[in-house]
């Protein structure tokens, strides 16, 4: 049996902060006085941080976590690590594309794939690993057998205030995350059916602490993330103002004079129903961002109702007037190409860009994408029509439209091709 252990997280700019919060969850499990943790930048990083460790007799596991679009490339990094380490190395994916498609996750060159909440997994795989055992024994994973897929069930679900958010280890504190899954059911969106459509909160006390280590660090910045900047404290759809306030302000105290708070931009954009001017004034009065990101994603009523946004039109033309005369900028996100729309859609779609960019609104544009573990997961990627590319290519012009919709473009068409790839469901298992 291994004296130690050694956690090597594969730090790709999108994985870090869930990586780093995975950390200080091992930290404060049992295991964690027999892991030796390293944050590794880049391929042949990973590969000599492997074969270091596992040169010194430990067990080793890597951790890796992606986003759907991001799926080509980390197939080569993976390849080209392996080939550097040595083969008893378990590499270990997690993150949402990893949970919403373990089969073609392992097609990849992964051994095992977190499927759900990595916390617990993550903390079981490597005590099974300290004790001599099989990991495969652990809730929330996958692996492929000879019937197919195989799994071991899903974890309970997390409690945010159980783990810290943070590593004291790596000296890292990245987004503080207040709030974890999602009360609506967007069919485009990973987030609702990964967490199971119910909101969990990190409580104040935790929050608090969050910002007292980021501080002691020398951040600065501090910036939330949630699904929804102003549900924290709901239970659903609700908006509960004296809740975010009792959050924000407690922020705001730990974070002293000279620090900044950053809600309801990136990565915790609004919805437009719960814009009001007083959750406007709120937000003047706590956060630095003087611009907001607002969630429209079409401007056809009957696209929005299909996908079930939970919202219309003048919600949104109803926020960008009242955030624009509370003194906040606006960017607006809207998709291109989702499955179904027609031309009336987009020049639906269309029209309401071009009123909320006469109202001084920025239009944030993304080409649809079928996201593993959405009900649209099988539909093609979306299209940017001409009249569509001209209208964002003018206002790109006038510094009143943005985004990586061209880039999406591509993602899309090479998230299709490597869809279904990999073993199958087999009979092992549950999940």
């Amino acid at each position: 049996m291994p004296a130690r252990l050694s956690l090597i997280l594969a730090d790709r700019p999108t994985g870090r902060a869930p990586l780093v919060a995975l950390a200080g969850a091992v930290e404060g499990s049992p295991v964690g006085a027999r892991v030796d943790l390293a944050l590794a930048r880049g391929v042949e990083a990973v590969a000599s941080a492997a074969r270091q460790a596992a040169g010194g007799g430990q067990e080793v596991v890597v951790a890796w976590s992606f986003l759907s679009p991001e799926v080509a490339e980390v197939r080569e990094e993976l390849a080209r690590a392996r080939s550097g380490m040595p083969a008893r190395v378990v590499n270990l994916a997690g993150g949402a594309h990893a949970t919403a498609d373990p089969a073609g996750t392992l097609a990849l060159g992964f051994d095992l794939v977190a499927r759900g909440e990595g916390e617990r997994t993550l903390v079981g795989v490597l005590e099974k690993l300290a004790a001599g055992g099989d990991p495969r024994g652990v809730a929330g994973l996958a692996w492929g057998s000879r019937a197919g897929l195989a799994t071991s069930g899903r974890p309970d679900p997390v409690r945010l205030d159980d783990h810290p958010g943070f590593s004291r280890r790596l000296a890292k504190a990245l987004w503080l995350e207040v709030t974890r899954g999602c009360a609506w059911g967007c069919r485009f969106c990973q987030t609702p059916f990964l967490h199971r459509r119910r909101f969990r909160h990190r409580s104040v006390a935790s929050a608090r602490a969050f910002a007292r280590f980021a501080r002691s660090l020398g951040h600065r910045d501090l910036r939330l993330l949630t699904p929804s900047a102003l549900s924290y404290g709901a239970e659903g759809g609700e908006v509960r103002l004296e809740a975010v306030e009792e959050l924000l302000a407690a922020l705001r105290e730990e974070l002293g004079g000279d620090g900044r708070l950053f809600l309801g931009s990136f990565p915790s954009e609004l919805r437009p129903e719960h814009v009001s001017p007083a959750a406007l004034r709120l937000l003047r009065r706590f956060v630095d961002n003087r611009e907001l990101l607002l969630g429209a994603q079409s401007g056809s009523e009957r696209l929005l109702a299909e996908m079930k946004r939970g919202h219309g039109t003048s919600e949104v033309v109803r926020a960008v007037r009242l955030a624009s005369a509370a003194g906040f900028r606006v960017a607006v996100d809207f998709i291109v190409g989702l499955p179904g729309e027609t031309a009336e859609d987009l020049a639906a779609t269309r029209r309401l860009m071009a009123e909320l960019a006469q109202r001084g609104a920025r239009i944030h544009a993304h080409a649809f994408l079928p996201l593993p573990g959405t009900p649209l997961r099988d539909r093609a990627p979306g299209q940017v029509d001409p009249a569509t590319r001209a209208l964002l290519d003018r206002l790109g012009s006038r510094g009143r439209a943005y985004g990586s919709w061209r880039r999406q473009l591509e993602l899309g068409e090479a998230l299709s091709r490597l869809r279904g790839e990999g073993p199958r469901p087999g009979g092992s298992g549950g999940g």
